[in-house]
């Protein structure tokens, strides 16, 4: 890809990042009871009412960095949307954990704030502490940004000491596993609260973010020759089905988690890592050479995986890998990483966005073709699309 190349990708980006912002700011607000629809068909029409507690913390982070970080976004409405999002989640999105426990974020709320579900995991939390201290920067609201450290401390606890308040029940056959997920959320939130906060809190997290490479680290198996979303505590394999799930989409995203890191700490080796072994390997066992794309979930000894979505091409694992190319080059200036960079765009190009209504089809076939066409959903929001867009514009 020569540079006039590479700007005609820069203009379509910019483009498709004030297209994708339209379409959540005109189909996403509830401006009755707060917050935002995510459950959102093909022309903009809400197809259900729910809040899903992960896709309210991501849009409010997401119009908060817009909006603190590029000029054309500054724009009273985004800031308005993002304060209302966060209100809705402060007043909502935390309940108890029941008896003098903690609080815990719920996962899904019905439209006007009532819990309907919390799952046992640490993700609705992670996603809360993002929006809260990203709005504290455009609200300069230090309550917020105090509520997301204290929560960040209790994440912390649950992740390295103890988990029982998680509400998972220690069952003898369960095996304690490292899945690749925990460690990366933690290192996002380690670079959002250290972000020009000074070298007091950057040193706070410090010890903190060294840890959360390491365990990310462990998930390089097979003598360097695969990335496995699950290990043991150790960072060993583990048996069957589990030990041997791989995702590229969640390990070129986090190879582009551990590039920022490496980059901030000015370590060339992780540097090197993290370019050959979370993003130049798992494109190369997760490109479909046939149709395209990447597969969701693959095994890594060739059986069929048990995941039935195992071979669809989802809309968040491209985005990852275009963050992730485009920050590798831009690191290394290797002109092959710009070529996987370029692959991967026209594949998203030709395929995920709708001409017609806006925004990105989110679950494609194996062979390309749309297979759900809403534009929001449980798991689909304004996150992964605006944030690769946002982040791939500048470069």
């Amino acid at each position: 890809m020569s540079v006039v190349k590479l700007e005609e990708c820069r203009e379509q980006i910019r483009t498709e990042l004030d297209n994708v912002v339209d379409f959540w700011l005109k189909y996403s607000h509830d401006t009755v009871h707060g917050g935002f629809f995510t459950c959102i068909g093909r022309d903009g029409k809400v197809y259900d009412e729910l809040k899903y507690v992960w896709l309210q913390g991501r849009q409010v982070w997401m119009y908060c960095r817009l909006y603190r970080t590029m000029d054309r976004f500054r724009k009273p409405e985004i800031l308005e949307a993002a304060k209302a999002g966060g209100a809705f989640l402060r007043k909502f999105a935390r309940v108890s954990s029941g008896g003098s426990g903690p609080w815990k974020c719920a996962f899904c709320l019905t439209r006007d704030g009532k819990a309907v579900k919390i799952q046992r995991t640490i993700f609705s939390e992670c996603f809360y502490i993002m929006a809260m201290d990203e709005l504290s920067r455009v609200t300069g609201d230090k309550d917020m940004q105090l509520e997301a450290e204290q929560m960040m401390q209790q994440l912390i606890y649950w992740v390295r000491e103890d988990s029982s308040d998680l509400g998972r029940p220690q069952l003898s056959g369960d095996v304690p596993t490292n899945s690749m997920a925990v460690p990366m959320m933690l290192l996002c939130l380690v670079q959002q609260l250290s972000e020009g906060r000074g070298q007091e809190v950057v040193q706070k997290y410090r010890e903190l973010g060294s840890w959360c490479v390491q365990q990310t680290l462990q998930h390089i198996q097979r003598d360097g020759t695969a990335i496995l979303e699950n290990v043991s505590l150790e960072g060993a394999e583990l048996p069957g089905c589990q030990g041997r799930l791989q995702n590229p989409g969640h390990a070129l995203e986090a190879g582009w988690f551990l590039l920022q890191f490496s980059a901030e700490r000015g370590d060339e080796e992780l540097q090197r890592t993290a370019i050959e072994k979370f993003v130049e390997l798992p494109y190369q066992y997760g490109w479909d050479k046939e149709h395209g794309g990447l597969f969701y979930f693959l095994d890594v000894d060739g059986h069929c995986p048990t995941q039935l979505e195992w071979s669809m091409k989802l809309w968040w694992p491209h985005c990852e890998a275009l963050i992730a190319f485009l920050m590798a080059y831009s690191q290394t200036k290797r002109p092959e990483l710009l070529e996987r960079f370029s692959q991967v765009y026209e594949y998203i190009f030709s395929h995920f966005p709708d001409a017609k209504s806006g925004e990105w089809f989110g679950y494609l076939t194996q062979e390309g073709k749309v297979a759900l066409d809403f534009k929001g959903g449980p798991f689909k929001g304004f996150f992964h699309v605006p944030r690769c867009l946002y982040m791939c514009e500048p470069f």
